[in-house]
């Protein structure tokens, strides 16, 4: 096999897996949430896309106005409304409101368990390739930035630290993945994290 379709393999592999949800309160096990707790159902896509070293995952600046996480870097995907039928729907919904990719050019090839954000959301990563031709056109109203990392960097467990930063008050530690000017960190590296995991066991 080349060296995307073994990427591609491992991938197809890591969703088939069973394993443990994740949250954005996994490395602050001292927090108290809820227990009547109302959670926002929201997909995301982890798309990845053939480059010229191997694949390459898609991501997202956030607009700097937005509400929730503005100006992070983040995954297409948003919050499942009542036309989407699931999470994977709202997912391919959203990807193609905020970088224009068309549903018809993603191969779904699964889902991780869904991750519980600080914001109320508990939003089901989906994973995919996307297919070759698609030119990414950014929301402006939502997206301030398009770019891709190489598969190597983010399935990499050393890539991976540990930080932390005050939130409400309390310090609150977190993953982060940088990669060049992009501070790769919050929801999106765990959930990242979490699919390294399944990768590299």
């Amino acid at each position: 096999m080349t060296g995307i379709e073994v990427q591609i393999d491992a991938l197809r592999r890591a969703v088939s897996k069973d394993g443990p949800p994740s949250s954005d309160f996994d490395l602050n096990p001292e927090t108290l949430l809820p227990p009547n707790r109302k959670l926002r159902a929201a997909g995301v896509l982890v798309a990845f896309l053939p480059g010229p070293d191997g694949l390459e995952l898609l991501l997202t600046k956030r607009s700097p106005k937005l509400v929730h996480h503005p100006g992070q870097i983040a995954f297409p995907g948003g919050k499942q409304d009542p036309r989407d039928a699931d999470p994977v729907a709202a997912a391919l919904r959203e990807a193609h409101e905020e970088v224009g990719l068309d549903p018809a050019l993603v191969e779904v090839f699964g889902t991780l368990p869904a991750h519980e954000t600080v914001t109320g959301f508990l939003a089901t990563p989906v994973v995919g390739l996307v297919r070759q031709g698609f030119t990414p056109v950014a929301e402006p109203g939502e997206v301030a930035e398009i770019f891709r990392v190489p598969y190597r960097h983010v399935m990499t467990p050393d890539r991976y630290t540990v930080q932390g930063r005050e939130w409400r008050g309390q310090r609150r530690l977190y993953y982060a993945v940088p990669f060049g000017p992009y501070y790769i960190w919050g929801a999106t590296a765990r959930m990242l994290r979490a699919l390294v995991a399944r990768i590299n066991p």
